[in-house]
């Protein structure tokens, strides 16, 4: 049976306050009541406007806890990436990642537009708006094959704020 899509991510943190907090204020992801009474060290969270059980499953291990080293002396993930649907929402998202010091880069993909971010832990994501199927020309399709910095204003006026985008959308 094909896969269709990634429906969580479970994730090692330090401390899970402190990546509930982050997750929550900044990219709005909500905390579940799904664990036993007196379970501590772990969370589930769900993204706003999802529909999955959870979306990201915290694990605390401690502040003790090393760094990654995945993709440098290690292999492991490089990030996660998550889809909004409009760029007024990644351009929301862009202020809160700026004001909570975690936003590490801003691409733009052609066919996608995206923000790079980093957690508490230092655990890479992205966050990305897709340019709508019926808006793919042969000018974005090419565009593919290389990497710009992205001009979130000037995407914003291309596509419009509530363009809702998104991969096999019509």
């Amino acid at each position: 049976m094909p896969i269709t899509r990634l429906n969580h991510a479970v994730l090692y943190v330090r401390d899970v306050e402190a990546s509930v907090a982050f997750y929550s204020n900044v990219l709005g992801f909500r905390k579940l009541d799904m664990l036993p009474d007196g379970f501590d060290g772990a969370a589930f969270l769900q993204a706003e406007g999802s529909t999955n059980d959870h979306d990201l499953g915290l694990f605390q291990i401690g502040s003790d806890a090393s760094a990654s080293a995945a993709g440098r002396p290690t292999v492991g993930l490089y990030h996660l990436a998550w889809e909004v649907d409009t760029l007024a929402e990644l351009s929301r998202i862009k202020a809160a990642l700026g004001a909570a010091g975690a936003l590490t880069g801003a691409s733009d993909h052609s066919t996608s537009k995206s923000l790079y971010g980093k957690d508490p832990d230092g655990i890479e994501f992205e966050v990305a708006w897709f340019v709508p199927t019926d808006q793919l020309d042969e000018i974005v399709l090419e565009g593919r094959k290389g990497i710009s910095r992205l001009d979130l204003d000037a995407e914003v006026e291309r596509y419009g704020a509530g363009t809702v985008g998104g991969v096999g959308r019509p």
